[in-house]
């Protein structure tokens, strides 16, 4: 494993800064794995490009000196609308893993949504930061062991639970495939080590691996209102896209959504989380809980979310990267440097707090 950083450079000012050094510094094939998106990438592209078109109408003269970036989501105070969005595997990169992500998080009071497939267990995770804890879970095969993964991360002192649906497989990720991107041997899903063995589907020559093999205990809509009987911890549901979707997570009385494509990871040829996110706000009401996931780089980004109707962002490459590069300093001064660059964009476009941030302070608010 490379050798991270020990202190940030001076040159290192953004969180596009990150990703060029994470370049420099992660073998080839592990670098291709974390920045590649599906088959064409067209929609990986588009998560930023879409972002990029939104444009900023400033109001001038307007006094900002009582700003704050504060907010409040799903009954939680936040320090900023920021949280770090569920990234498997982190040990990949550095080798304290999602340890470090997590005293970064604590360093800058800002909720970290720990993965399943993490390669610390949720209970050491915890451990190490009194932010905002939320627990991201993949519906396992055994429902027994899915409520087991729920009853341990209750018991640890996570607040929410994050489901994740829009992933019952992997998408067609060439650019990993070309780069010949393998896990490596001593990085594993520590907290499905009690998982018991899958069952081997036997299919007949006329079936598909996908349909009848892969996607045959894909998780439904029953497996939802199952869970929602089955914990007291608020549940929200990443990896939406469509309002009517939208429509009936909040008809089941379920916590909010996180408006994703899997940051372009799963099916390509799909909008970005910025666009369809204006037509969720509008099917869902102004009261949802909303987050989005997808692209952010910027404050500007931001701004351009909540501006749209996100009540907060989750961040997933730009987190890894800054691991890999410096470690816990690392994902602290990339945390750091967007906020700042909000409180930024807040000041000079006359928005001193989160809630003066309205579609009115947009150019361009529809696609």
């Amino acid at each position: 494993m490379h050798e991270p950083l020990s202190q940030i450079p001076a040159d290192l000012v953004s969180l596009c800064d990150y990703e060029r050094y994470a370049r420099q510094l992660l073998p080839h094939s592990l670098f291709e794995y974390i920045a590649g998106g599906g088959a064409d990438e067209l929609t990986l592209q588009r998560n930023r490009t879409a972002l990029d078109r939104i444009q900023l109408l400033p109001r001038i003269l307007r006094d900002v000196t009582a700003g704050a970036t504060h907010t409040r989501v799903l009954d939680e105070d936040l320090r900023h609308p920021i949280l770090l969005a569920p990234v498997a595997f982190q040990r990949m990169v550095h080798p304290d893993g999602e340890l470090a992500t997590a005293r970064a998080a604590d360093a800058l009071d800002t909720p970290m949504v720990v993965s399943t497939l993490a390669s610390h267990s949720l209970e050491d995770v915890a451990a190490q930061t009194q932010a905002g804890k939320w627990f991201q879970l993949y519906f396992q095969q055994d429902s027994d062991f899915t409520l087991s993964l729920v009853r341990r991360a209750e018991q640890a002192g996570y607040s929410k639970l994050v489901v994740t649906v829009d992933a019952p497989l992997h998408g067609i990720r060439n650019r990993a495939q070309r780069a010949g991107f393998v896990l490596p041997d001593d990085v594993e899903a520590v907290n499905l080590r009690e998982r018991p063995p899958l069952p081997r589907a036997v299919l007949e020559p006329s079936q598909s691996i996908v349909f009848q093999g892969m996607m045959s205990e894909a998780p439904g809509w029953e497996q939802l209102e199952w869970l929602s009987r089955h914990t007291r911890l608020p549940i929200i549901v990443k990896g939406v896209l469509h309002p009517q979707d939208a429509i009936r997570v909040a008809g089941m009385g379920l916590a909010g959504v996180i408006v994703s494509n899997h940051g372009g990871r799963g099916l390509d040829c799909v909008p970005s989380a910025i666009e369809m996110l204006p037509q969720i706000r509008a099917a869902t009401g102004p009261d949802f809980s909303l987050l989005l996931d997808g692209g952010i780089s910027r404050g500007t980004d931001v701004f351009k979310a909540l501006a749209l109707g996100a009540n907060a962002v989750l961040l997933g490459r730009p987190q890894i990267y800054a691991l890999a590069v410096a470690g816990a300093v690392g994902v602290a001064h990339m945390l750091r440097v967007l906020r700042e660059e909000l409180e930024v964009t807040m000041a000079l476009a006359g928005t001193p707090c989160i809630s003066d941030i309205t579609p009115e302070t947009l150019y361009q608010s529809r696609f």
